[in-house]
């Protein structure tokens, strides 16, 4: 079984940075699996196949979070003791707020004319973005250390992220 106390970084036997190979996450992650599956223990004792169940949901949650950009850096912060999403503290910069209205603006009228290449445009924007938003990340959570200009990364991340992801819906429903 895996021990519990580990972070997800020890887990995988990963360094704790925003930047590792994640071909090296995947390979762990599949050993990891094997090893833990609730399958593997189906004749054991009720102990063991409890452990099993647990140690392959906590192996499935800490691959889920670094596997992606915002969890990993949410992780990261939280184990330096920093909640980059707390509910009380939702400001982002007045310049990054304005351009995400004027890019909702613009994928609403894109929407609703059926213009899939202005969304195509847009999502490609969204994606130079996060692009942009995952280096500064690197830099500040790997080399800098800056954790309260992470934090403000972090948030931009999630946001044009989530703007990322509603685009593709709407070119999903444009196309269906």
């Amino acid at each position: 079984m895996i021990d519990f106390s580990q972070d997800y970084f020890a887990l995988f036997g990963l360094p704790r940075r925003y930047r590792f190979d994640g071909a090296l996450l995947d390979a762990a992650y599949r050993t990891l699996q094997r090893g833990v599956h609730p399958d593997r223990y189906a004749a054991a004792g009720e102990t063991e196949r409890r452990l099993a169940l647990q140690s392959s949901a906590r192996v499935n949650e800490a691959y889920r979070a670094l596997k992606d950009p915002v969890s990993r850096a949410q992780y990261l912060l939280s184990l330096r003791g920093i909640d980059a999403l707390a509910e009380t503290d939702t400001a982002l910069r007045a310049e990054f707020l304005q351009q995400q209205l004027a890019r909702r603006e613009e994928i609403a009228e894109a929407q609703v004319e059926g213009d899939t290449a202005k969304l195509g445009s847009l999502l490609d924007a969204a994606r130079e973005d996060i692009a942009a938003l995952d280096v500064e990340l690197a830099e500040r959570l790997d080399t800098d250390n800056d954790l309260a200009a992470a934090r403000d990364k972090v948030r931009e991340l999630r946001f044009v992220t989530k703007v990322a992801t509603d685009i593709e819906a709407a070119l999903g429903e444009i196309d269906d």
